[in-house]
């Protein structure tokens, strides 16, 4: 810790929790393995095994007669409403025990499974995608929600499915969504937009002669924190008043400064130890906490179990400032353990989809009747997907073909092509002229897992979103506003834009437009298709579609 950190008083606005404060009444403490059994608490359950034996004790000389107990079902805690009562919590799990954990989907459905208490959330992301039949990639992921609070985090891939439900409180309104998160480790891939330079100013100033992105690439290289600072607003403990701080994210935790943007270890405030917290997307601020802005996020203690008593309020100005924070908390909790998960994941996506450990999870076999219908089929062999680093502009007008690397021919190229498609495949995508009207022709897209019907422009926001903010993302819809017409909405720097496709008709024909009739594709599937290796009008190419399973 250096001088500036010494000298920070802590904040009276929240008492951090500290490595010697003691812990939450009512929240069992772990045991580490030593002699003597471990610390038992007046709030806390003494589960008693009737199957398990204490040894033999010498009989001890005594006058009384025994008394017999008069209520022995007490003594039982699967018959003991004491004991047994919910209101005292689920405590630590157990290993060599198994749990039911209930995940939902984004429609909704929910789906039980029985799991070890050492199943990590990945391991129970690869058992949903076998049992969805949908692709593996890296990108799907558990989301912890808590829907009465309005918050909700991305669950790590080594952090314990069974450890996180076991610290929800009682009857809260809390769950697992098993949904895409395109944005899970772009910080590794993007980093030099995750961290703008106003942001990590200090870092760059101490290493002058480092240029920004390889700066941020040995940060995230060797699992450690850049030191981040900017303006945030924070909500004063409770009172429903926003107030403007400037906050720095250093070594030895949080802070914020009471005067301007002043360093002076007089001026700052320790404000959280991000250790002993998570941290949470804030998914309705301004109904929930009245947020300045719609770019809200929280520090939740983990001895924090229900209620917003606790809770440590934050907004940013945008969407970029909030990314920033959030991806430096990230790194600042979990360090060289975050990359590690990626690098994994990275190496999954070369192994075929059946090599890879057991998963640890178990659920009702493949052939069991199911309360909704007639017995569930194997699952399918699953397709991997190509990457999409062996797309690239290729010119096979000569002999042999070349990689074209121009960026303006790349272009010329690409409308030259798609006028080629249209002609050559006619024939194939097309049907016959007195055909044109027929249902098949018309819903052929209807098929696709990116299109997503007929949702509203605020839905699609939300939901690109919620599967992440990242260039590519996108999804296929029909115009609320044009009754024939469709959009395609994409996600670029952080922001969703929405671009009109129009159908037409040339010679009793019909084919879809984007640019007024420039570029032409016989449907929808085929303009897809093209804009993933060319990006054409598009301010990039299309990445990732938004897709949704059932559970």
């Amino acid at each position: 810790m250096d001088a500036m950190d010494g000298g920070a008083q802590r904040s009276g606005l929240q008492d951090p929790p500290g490595p010697g404060s003691a812990e939450q009444e009512g929240v069992p403490g772990e045991w580490d393995g030593g002699e003597g059994p471990p610390e038992v608490k007046r709030s806390q359950p003494l589960f008693i095994h009737s199957s398990s034996r204490q040894p033999e004790e010498e009989p001890r000389a005594s006058s009384l007669p025994s008394i017999p107990n008069p209520f022995p079902e007490l003594c039982s805690p699967s018959n003991s409403p004491i004991l047994s009562s919910p209101a005292l919590g689920q405590g630590p799990p157990r290993e060599g025990t198994s749990h039911v954990v209930k995940v939902f989907g984004e429609d909704g459905a929910c789906r039980s499974l029985e799991v070890s208490a050492g199943t990590t959330a990945r391991q129970l992301c690869e058992t949903l995608v076998r049992r969805t039949r949908a692709l593996q990639d890296h990108s799907w992921a558990l989301v912890e929600l808590h829907q009465h609070l309005a918050l909700e985090r991305c669950l790590e891939d080594h952090e314990s499915v069974v450890e996180v439900q076991s610290s929800w409180p009682p009857g809260a309104d809390s769950r697992f969504v098993f949904r895409k998160n395109f944005a899970k480790y772009e910080l590794f891939k993007s980093n030099a937009s995750f961290f703008p330079e106003v942001m990590v100013s200090s870092c760059l100033e101490a290493n002058k002669s480092m240029a920004h992105s390889e700066l941020i690439q040995n940060f995230l290289n060797s699992g450690s924190c850049p030191e981040v600072q900017g303006f945030l607003q924070l909500r004063e403990a409770g009172r429903k008043v926003w107030k403007r701080f400037y906050f720095s994210l250093r070594r030895s935790g949080l802070y914020y400064s009471t005067k301007g943007t002043s360093k002076d270890p007089r001026h700052l405030q320790y404000f959280a130890d991000l250790t002993e917290s998570n941290i949470y997307y804030v998914t309705q601020g301004k109904k929930h906490y009245g947020t300045p802005t719609e770019f809200g996020f929280c520090i939740k203690p983990s001895k924090v179990r229900s209620g917003v008593k606790g809770l440590k309020l934050l907004c940013s100005e945008d969407e970029q400032s909030r990314s920033c924070w959030m991806a430096a908390f990230r790194l600042f909790k979990y360090g060289m353990q975050l990359y590690r998960n990626y690098q994994q994941a990275q190496a999954r996506l070369s192994q075929p989809p059946w090599i890879g450990p057991t998963p640890l999870v178990s659920a009702a076999p493949a052939t069991a009747p199911t309360p909704w219908g007639p017995p569930r089929s194997p699952p399918a062999p699953l397709q991997r997907s190509v990457s999409d680093n062996a797309l690239v502009a290729m010119d096979f007008s000569g002999c042999t073909g070349r990689v074209i690397e121009n960026p303006s021919e790349v272009l010329t190229v690409a409308l030259e092509e798609a006028q080629a498609w249209r002609k050559k495949t006619t024939h194939r995508y097309s049907l016959p002229a007195a055909c044109q009207s027929s249902p098949l022709s018309a819903a052929i897209h209807r098929t696709q897992p990116w299109f997503h019907g007929r949702i509203s422009r605020e839905d699609t926001q939300q939901l690109i979103g919620r599967q992440g903010l990242v260039d590519g993302v996108f999804l296929v819809r029909e115009s609320q506003r044009n009754p024939k017409g469709f959009v395609l909405s994409l996600c670029h720097l952080q922001r969703v834009k929405h671009y009109l496709i129009l159908p037409s008709e040339e010679e009793g024909r019909l084919y879809f437009t984007m640019d007024d009739g420039q570029t032409r594709f016989a449907d929808l599937i085929q303009l897809v298709e093209f804009h993933q290796i060319n990006r054409g009008i598009l301010p990039c190419k299309l990445r990732h579609y938004c897709t949704c399973v059932a559970l």
